[in-house]
């Protein structure tokens, strides 16, 4: 079997997870910050860049899923999609690439350049699939920086009932929320401060990134998109942004309104997931589904399958994975495909 590179191309990260004849325990993992609306024409070089920091020689064959192809640099997502195809297309010219479509199939590129709507955010559907076929039935719960997947498997078969992210926000298995880029004011319209509900700034002047760094749940070098501000990632630099939610600064708000403003933000963000866990368990009423929790942000749905009672598990990959699941996913299954069809 051949090396395989699993990618996960996002709008503001691009991931990589390197594998060898299917072996989990050996697998290597690159991510790269890169806000692809900024400069989309820099995507060929974003991906040779991250497939070197890989630090393996010529892989034997791609895989990949994407989400970049929601920004608002590309017209619609079809072109999005098109866009990506033709940048892997040009970073790597002669190695094999498959993409997994929607339906849970792996094509191959030049198939999906005819039919690129069928390849549009399938990153979840890679995680659900190979997580299924590890477990029987859970919810896999994938926190990150800007979204949450919420996917049910029940008698090993994947059992969204969206596909497309529209269909998925309304289904309660795709929240725009994660513990990273999400602005405060898109979870609150008030904030409790000095006895007062005091509504909050629509500015871009913080986001949850500072909350959970003043809360000690992520650590700075998991913060890893560009403050609003553009200063550091320091707990000072923090309470400094999240004080202008309220229009204040860090000499009119003490640590401790802060850090209780923090708080409130965070119970506030962990009530979005469970009401969003709620909606997604009753379809299944008479079931105790166990839930697995991956993604940067995974301690908020740990802490939120907690709170409803539901059994909490772990799935049989390195911890380093749970962050990159999608890459190692869509590797893995590129992998079994790749066996079959060789008998």
């Amino acid at each position: 079997m051949p090396e395989i590179v699993g990618w996960d191309i996002g709008g503001v990260h691009t991931k990589a997870v390197w594998l060898r004849d299917g072996d989990l325990d050996r697998i290597r993992s690159a991510s790269r910050p890169f806000e692809i609306w900024r400069s989309p024409e820099e995507l060929p070089e974003v991906l040779r860049e991250v497939y070197t920091s890989l630090g393996v020689g010529r892989s034997g064959a791609m895989a990949v899923t994407m989400t970049a192809e929601l920004a608002d640099s590309f017209p619609s997502k079809r072109q999005g999609v098109l866009f990506i195809l033709g940048a892997l297309r040009r970073a790597f010219p002669d190695v094999p690439t498959y993409l997994l479509s929607l339906s849970g199939e792996m094509e191959e590129l030049g198939t999906a350049f005819q039919r690129p709507a069928d390849f549009a955010a399938a990153n979840w559907l890679a995680s659900a699939l190979f997580v299924s076929g590890q477990r029987a039935e859970g919810l896999l719960v994938d926190v990150g920086s800007t979204t949450t997947d919420i996917t049910p498997i029940v008698g090993g078969r994947v059992l969204a009932q969206g596909r497309s992210d529209t269909a998925r926000l309304a289904a309660g298995e795709l929240i725009y929320t994660g513990v990273v880029r999400t602005n405060p004011n898109t979870i609150v319209s008030r904030v409790p401060i000095g006895g007062h509900a005091c509504r909050v700034a629509a500015e871009y002047f913080t986001q949850m990134g500072d909350v959970y760094l003043l809360l000690g749940l992520l650590p700075a070098q998991q913060y890893t998109s560009p403050t609003p501000d553009g200063r550091s990632r320091s707990r000072e630099d923090a309470r400094r942004r999240l004080a202008r939610l309220v229009c204040a600064d860090g000499e009119t708000l003490t640590a401790g309104e802060i850090l209780l403003l923090a708080r409130y933000l965070h119970e506030r963000q962990l009530g979005q997931v469970s009401e969003a866990l709620y909606q997604v368990l009753s379809r299944f009423p008479d079931r105790r589904l166990p839930l697995f929790s991956v993604g940067v942000g995974r301690f908020l749905a740990l802490e939120a399958g907690e709170r409803l009672g539901l059994p909490l598990s772990d799935l049989e990959i390195p911890p380093a994975a749970a962050q990159v699941l999608p890459c190692l996913a869509v590797a893995y299954l590129l992998d079994q495909h790749l066996r079959r069809e060789r008998g």
